[in-house]
């Protein structure tokens, strides 16, 4: 026979879209349209209804960038349509190819209630199964004129007070029409088998059977009559959509979803609108599809629904009810998790499991996170703990160097817990459930022979509107079909109860899931990281105080209601294009005043606390809101610090530059400004490497091949430029108490002042660095050169610390070219080591070199600053200041402590006297990480603590007040089944056991 597939298939396509397609919506009556162009921000719907309507039409031009313009469309369904299917179409102007990155709509009855979402993939609003003749129709479109912003260039449209005011769009149809259903399922039957064959291999039989029926198809299709010839162009496809697939066939649970970044390359605001479309969507495909199954993560997102459109929210109550809408994740947003503190990941899952029991009453067990950029070692622990027992996540398939072995497997962290995983080998979380995808799915799925399953989020994302009638007609066909995987539109922990089951022993992967791409994200928009880091130290401050407050004082009221909302702020802000700064700038505009704003009131909750308990007197106390004592005063509590250590000197250095020691370090900065020796005098230890320079300011070219903002390619290091020239240096005192070196460089458009400071009993050196940054495409790094022959650094992350190779063995460790590290970095050889600490900083990158001495090099760099065109063309421009320190001698318990101290400063109040800790713990390795009243509003007392070193340590832990009983408790703080603590002591005591980075929440019943 001869080989006529590329004819058949060719023409096909053409039939499709030039025939068949255009006959789903015949004779079209011209709907009548007029407009109103909001000023400014978007307006309450009440407002946008009364509004004063003026003429308009098909082909008029509307919406600047950001604006909004209501159409209000009108017109009468004719009298011989009676009993037919009757739909509008409503087509903005939309471009096809980007559905989520563009104009959007959301239709409205005269009343105001939702109707659904409009969408390049979804542009039609049913009027009727059957309609009757004259029939009234009256809509109000709500359209939001969003710049397309996904070409990654330069551009200053990412923000209302930048970009340009022209028209962006143009009205392109608003019809009445007849909705020819054959003609749609004519549609769905070739589409799926076209795909379907193309995946198919030439020398398999099924392609050329599937291959007649079209052909067959086709030559039934009356092209100058397709409605009518539908139906016997369908009767020729029956048989080859009813055979069975094969009984070894891939097993695909299909989970409708709509992945909404909560900002992105649009405001938080416009996220607002773009999931109330989209839930709007998903509502009503619900009420004409009974299989269909939707999962919405992200309380916060629902939570915009409840406050701004509650009448949608009751609609999806019930849906959730239903069992078919389906709240997944359990955290406040999908957030990042590299650079999350410990505490707030707790809070993700703490409020965002909260929301979906206290408004559904479901506690979620599946973690969905497809999109973040890698995920923490950290993780499977916090997962278990917020009782969630399976973990999903799509991002790894981006890694530019090695694949992922699995698609199923256990999850180790950290502390040993594991979490059963599953990473769809679809490699989307936006499917269209097509043939292309599906077969990808099976090739692609990595466990045959032991696993048979896999999950297909499907769904266009980010505002594209969700799942649609087309997707559902997919999943139908392709249920059981040979050649197919088997499709099944299932909820998300129906798949993983089967999963479970079948591949119960699926293979450990343990350590964090690093995303080899995206490692720019660890520095890019350093005001928002600092924001956020600054944030969770602050709420740490206010929830100690506020708590040891309204344990001690019966006048002081803890405010609980402004520290959630506090709270829920941060957590929105560590969303992965948020806190990553990937996001336009107004985003990041907007996230620098939130942050200065809740600063501002997170410092009043605390001061008006620690007055409650200071009282009246003229005692300067100081409040240490640490983990750990210092000068005297212990951790949690406030009173009278210690006297200094030695005093400090400053003298001049031979050859140039000043010598500061204070007994315990002696540190040289040389003529240009570089520290050349940080002598720890306790250990006899030099610390930079010899011949070397520490606290070396680099600059690289950082032009990365496509991700502007997100990424760092590994040849920036190809090109390096060291600041070495002078401004200024010179030598301040604080009287014996500290001295500093400060030093006053220029380069490029952009000038840096480094103050080097020591201060008296101290063992770090600090560096706080003030930069005016004026450069484009460069990456500002400081460099620490040590003396130690370390094979892997240690890396503090959320409740514990990661070990990364410093040598590139391997792909894969090679990969690692940048890491993030959270308050400290440390590398160490048996006997001794040293730490870098940060109050803001996450981006850091380990070489080792040998030096002909035979002696070990390992530099130690921080990423202070970038400057990215994309999609914020002016990230990062401005005034920064970074406080970083060298701990020459420091053991990782050193660095614990050290990074605390620096990032949680002590705070002087005037007072009557000393206040004591609300709880102490007697073992340095038990971290406390939050003390704060229980979120049920009883008065508990809640105190989370972590092993911090690795090892497992006994403690007690001691309540300064008395207590009736001390439960270990989950994140949620609900009664856990556990071991680690023991009884409590008549005298308040609570024995405490921990295993290597254990986390434990104990709840302390007030007596």
């Amino acid at each position: 026979m001869h080989d006529d597939r590329s004819i058949t298939e060719h023409r096909l396509r053409r039939v499709l879209t030039e025939r068949i397609k255009p006959a789903v919506h015949s004779r079209p009556v011209p709907l009548a349209v007029e407009r109103w162009d909001a000023p400014g921000e978007p307006v309450p719907v009440a407002e946008g209804l009364a509004a004063a309507y003026g003429p308009c039409a098909v082909g008029d031009a509307w919406g600047p960038a950001w604006g909004t313009t209501w159409f209000k469309v009108t017109g009468t369904v004719p009298a011989e349509w009676a009993g037919r299917t009757v739909e509008a179409v409503l087509d903005l102007g939309f471009d096809r190819m980007m559905p989520g990155f563009q104009c959007e709509g959301l239709v409205h009855r005269a009343d105001g209630a939702e109707v659904k979402g409009l969408n390049p993939h979804n542009d039609w609003v049913r009027v009727a199964d059957r309609a009757e003749g004259g029939e009234r129709v009256e809509w109000y479109v709500e359209a939001a004129s969003n710049p397309v912003l996904v070409d990654h260039t330069a551009t200053y449209e990412g923000d209302r007070q930048t970009s340009a005011d022209r028209p962006l769009y143009r009205l392109a149809r608003m019809d009445l029409t007849v909705f020819e259903t054959e003609v749609w399922e004519l549609v769905q039957d070739l589409e799926v088998l076209y795909d379907l064959m193309t995946q198919l291999g030439t020398g398999d039989a099924r392609r050329y059977a599937i291959l007649r029926a079209l052909d067959a198809a086709l030559d039934a299709v009356d092209l100058g009559d397709v409605p009518g010839s539908a139906a016997p162009a369908r009767a020729h496809l029956a048989a080859v959509l009813a055979a069975p697939a094969h009984a070894s066939a891939h097993r695909i649970s299909a989970v409708g979803h709509a992945h909404i970044d909560s900002a992105w390359l649009w405001p938080l605001r416009e996220t607002v609108r773009k999931v109330a479309r989209t839930a709007s969507n998903v509502v009503a495909l619900m009420d004409e599809h009974p299989e269909f199954v939707f999962a919405m993560s992200q309380a916060q997102q629902l939570d915009w629904i409840k406050t701004y459109r509650p009448e949608l929210f009751e609609r999806i109550k019930k849906k959730v009810a239903d069992g078919r809408f389906v709240p997944v994740g359990g955290m406040w947003v999908e957030s990042d998790t590299n650079m999350v503190g410990g505490e707030a990941m707790a809070r993700q899952f703490l409020y965002g499991k909260r929301f979906f029991l206290d408004e559904f009453g479901i506690d979620p067990h599946t973690v969905w996170l497809p999109d973040s950029f890698g995920y923490t070692a950290a993780m499977p622990q916090i997962v278990r703990l917020s009782g969630c027992t399976s973990f999903l996540t799509q991002k790894i398939s981006w890694s530019q160097v090695n694949k992922f072995p699995h698609h199923t497997f256990r999850w180790e962290g950290i502390d040993g817990s594991r979490v059963f995983t599953h990473f769809p080998p679809v490699d989307t979380y936006n499917s269209d459930l097509s043939g292309a995808q599906l077969a990808h799915a099976a090739r692609n799925y990595r466990e045959k022979g032991r696993g048979s399953r896999s999950l297909v989020p499907f769904g266009w994302g980010d505002g594209g509107g969700g799942p649609t009638r087309e997707h559902l007609a997919r999943a139908r066909r392709q249920r059981d079909l040979e050649g197919s995987p088997r499709v099944e539109i299932e909820r998300p922990d129906a798949f993983f109860e089967k999963a479970r089951a079948e591949y119960g022993d699926a293979p450990v992967w343990a350590g964090e899931l690093y995303l080899e791409l995206h490692r720019g994200t660890y520095t890019s928009q350093a005001k928002t990281k600092q924001g956020n880091r600054r944030g969770e130290s602050l709420l740490r401050e206010a929830e100690l105080w506020a708590a040891t407050a309204a344990v001690r004082d019966p006048g002081y009221a803890y405010p609980y209601e402004d520290l959630e909302r506090i709270w829920k702020t941060v957590l929105l802000h560590q969303f992965h294009d948020i806190l990553p700064g990937s996001s336009i700038a107004w985003v990041h505009r907007e996230a620098r005043a939130t942050y200065a704003a809740l600063g501002e009131e997170l410092r009043g909750i605390t001061r008006a606390a620690q007055s409650a308990l200071a009282g009246e007197g003229d005692r300067e106390l100081v409040f240490n809101c640490a983990p750990h004592a210092r000068r005297g005063v212990p951790a949690g509590g406030a009173g009278l610090p210690a006297g200094a250590g030695e005093p400090v000197t400053a003298e001049e250095r031979r050859g140039g530059g000043h010598v500061l020691a204070n007994g315990r370090l002696r540190v040289e900065v040389d003529g240009r400004g570089l520290i050349v020796s940080a002598y720890d005098l306790e250990a006899g230890r030099e610390s930079v490497a010899p011949g070397a320079a520490a606290n070396l300011l680099q600059i690289h070219p950082d032009f990365p091949n496509m991700w502007d903002a997100w990424d760092i390619d590994a040849f920036y290091r190809n090109n390096v430029t060291d600041l070495v020239d002078l401004d200024a240096l010179e030598v301040t005192r604080d009287g014996p108490a500290s001295a500093t070196v400060r030093v006053t460089r220029s380069f490029g458009s952009s000038s840096v002042v480094q103050s080097v400071t020591l201060r008296s009993g101290a063992k770090t050196v600090d560096i706080v660095t003030v930069v005016e940054w004026h450069e484009t495409e460069k990456l500002l790094k400081a460099a620490f050169p040590l003396d130690v022959k370390a094979e892997r650094s240690a890396s503090e992350t959320q409740f514990g610390h990661v070990y990364r190779a410093t040598h590139t063995n391997t792909s894969w460790e090679a990969a690692q070219f940048e890491i993030c590290a959270h308050r400290w970095i440390h590398l160490a050889e048996p006997g001794w080591g040293a730490a870098l600490l940060n109050d803001s900083t996450y981006g850091h990158d380990v070489t080792r070199d040998v030096r002909p001495d035979g002696g070990q090099t390992t530099t130690v760099r921080l990423s202070l600053l970038r400057a990215p065109r994309y999609p914020d063309p002016e990230t990062d421009q401005g005034s920064h200041t970074l406080c970083f320190s060298l701990a020459p001698g420091a053991g990782i318990a050193d660095a614990v402590r050290e990074g605390h101290a620096l990032n949680l400063p002590e705070r002087t109040v005037t007072g009557a006297g000393p206040v004591a800790p609300l709880v102490a713990v007697d073992e340095d390795a038990v971290v406390v990480a939050s003390v704060k009243l229980a979120e049920d509003r009883g008065g508990d007392v809640i105190v989370r603590l972590y092993e911090s070193r690795g090892g497992r340590a006994a403690a007690t832990l001691a309540a300064g007040f008395p207590i009736a009983e001390a439960v270990e408790s989950d994140l949620l703080e609900r009664p856990l089944e556990g071991t680690a603590v023991g009884p409590a002591t008549p005298a308040g005591a609570v024995p405490l056991t921990l295993r290597p980075f254990q986390i434990v929440t104990v709840r302390l019943r007030r007596a």
